[in-house]
């Protein structure tokens, strides 16, 4: 069959692969073939950042936008069009960046094992920051290294270096020759990759996309690999054949009115948190702790949606916020609430040729009050226990609507319909809540596992419940509530 090579950007040039297997992955391909073993492998699931490198390509109005992502779970066709920039690429003893140069001085580097990974989420981070013309704080530091381990030097010196390295004199990749490049690598044709049996679809646009998985039905929907990667990694899995959405910009697409918002399926976890926290702020904490930033960076919302983990922590919110899922199959749409999407254990209402085409999120008004809750073995990059997202409609003091969907309860992730009906045409008192915990035990037999027990699980549940309540009284009734439980 006849087909091109894999087309990107790294070291300077246009780089062309032919001759190696579809789920090879970047790290891969680096540390074996390119001869750029800077970046390690640690934990190949994408947990640990030491593979961490830069992705780059062009966004929807030609600007260049970089990211940094775990090369571990990316396979290399994926880079097609794009560019690679790794440790290697930045300066050498003789002239090291800003971020190098701050971790010798900070002393943020002990075995040096994770130290390229650093290096290069300090890059990203260092990169963002100096476009926009602002300084993180500490605690953005913090959150921007969030998928980066270290177990030498720990992460204070880290962080010294962090903030550090913008006290240098300002030293930028060169982004003009990325985006020469990359507007040349954009004249390519769609990327139709053939090797030894496997094959890698890359569709541009949605209609082609919509006739290759009608056409190949059994073909695996590859989007940011996060999960999909460890199949291969971890369980050895082989995928004779792929079809690629990240190259189908529609898909990317993230509109707002004032009817809702659209999130394409193809939008990256961060975009998407990014729109979803615009349109409810009390998001905000779930989504710093969704991942890391190299995962939301590589991952999508509508693979986080189409996965159906009963833990993923994409559907509790969505659900909550009243969200339909968008289905495609060729040129027929589809259009169900979310909540009805899960029938049962990693088990959708999807169709053979039908994929996630994207969520569409309802604007809600000012009378919703909105409580998001992770509760994990570790703050950050870990997955949930226990994901709730709580969603109450008051008006005149009594609950007109209620929506709590919970992840890590059941087999699916899904609403707590006898705790909803506690509360609905009640007033929204202390009884109400404890009427609402008291009710999951009749919603909800969660399992026990190796991140928490059935009762601790249903413990946390209720007191989550508990929780909304407190963070929805005013300050006034706050004081009273607080005097009469005193006075008890």
């Amino acid at each position: 069959m006849n087909t091109r090579p894999i087309r990107f950007f790294h070291r300077g040039n246009i780089v062309e692969v032919g001759s190696l297997p579809t789920t090879t992955t970047v790290l891969q391909y680096l540390r074996e073939h390119a001869g750029c073993t800077g970046t390690k492998e640690g934990c190949a699931e994408g947990d640990c950042g030491a593979c961490t490198v830069l992705q780059g390509e062009l966004d929807a109005s030609g600007q260049l936008q970089l990211r940094n992502v775990n090369a571990c779970t990316q396979f290399l066709p994926t880079l097609d069009g794009r560019a690679l920039i790794t440790v290697e690429d930045l300066g050498g003893p003789e002239a090291p960046t800003p971020a190098q140069q701050a971790m010798v001085d900070c002393h943020g580097s002990q075995c040096g094992f994770c130290t390229p990974g650093f290096v290069m989420s300090l890059t990203a981070c260092y990169e963002a920051h100096q476009a926009a013309g602002t300084r993180p704080s500490r605690q953005e530091l913090a959150d921007n290294l969030a998928g980066n381990l270290c177990r030498c030097t720990g992460y204070r010196p880290i962080l010294d270096a962090g903030e550090r390295m913008f006290e240098a004199p300002p030293q930028r990749l060169d982004r003009g020759a990325m985006a020469a490049a990359l507007r040349e690598l954009a004249q390519d044709g769609p990327l139709d990759y053939h090797h030894a049996g496997q094959r890698f679809h890359a569709p541009r646009t949605l209609p082609d996309l919509a006739v290759l998985r009608e056409t190949y039905p059994q073909a695996t929907l590859l989007a940011g690999s996060t999960d999909i990667g460890l199949w291969v990694n971890k369980q050895f899995r082989v995928l004779p054949q792929m079809i690629y959405t990240g190259r189908v910009d529609a898909l990317k697409a993230i509109r707002a009115d004032e009817q809702g918002l659209w999130i394409g399926a193809a939008a990256s976890l961060e975009d998407a948190w990014a729109a979803l926290t615009a349109l409810v702020p009390s998001l905000a904490e779930l989504w710093r702790r969704f991942a890391s930033p190299p995962v939301r960076h590589a991952g999508t919302l509508g693979g986080n949606i189409a996965n159906g983990s009963p833990i993923g922590d994409g559907a509790p919110a969505l659900i909550a916020l009243g969200a339909d899922v968008i289905l495609r199959r060729g040129t027929q749409q589809r259009r169900l609430p979310l909540q009805d999407f899960y029938l049962d254990y990693m088990k959708k209402d999807l169709q053979p040729g039908e994929f996630v085409e994207a969520m569409w999120v309802p604007q809600p008004d000012t009378s919703w009050a909105f409580s998001a809750h992770k509760v994990s073995k570790r703050h950050d990059s870990d997955i949930s226990a226990v994901c709730a997202v709580l969603a109450l409609q008051l008006r005149n003091g009594s609950v007109q609507q209620a929506r709590f969907a919970f992840g890590g309860m059941a087999a699916v992730v899904k609403r707590a319909a006898r705790a909803e009906a506690a509360v609905v045409g009640q007033p929204w008192v202390e009884a109400t809540a404890e009427a609402a915990a008291a009710a999951l035990i009749n919603d909800f037999q969660p399992l026990s596992d190796m991140r928490a027990s059935s009762a601790y699980r249903l413990k946390v549940a209720q007191n989550l419940l508990r929780k909304l309540w407190l963070e929805t009284l005013d300050r006034r009734t706050i004081s009273v509530w607080r005097s009469a439980r005193l006075a008890a």
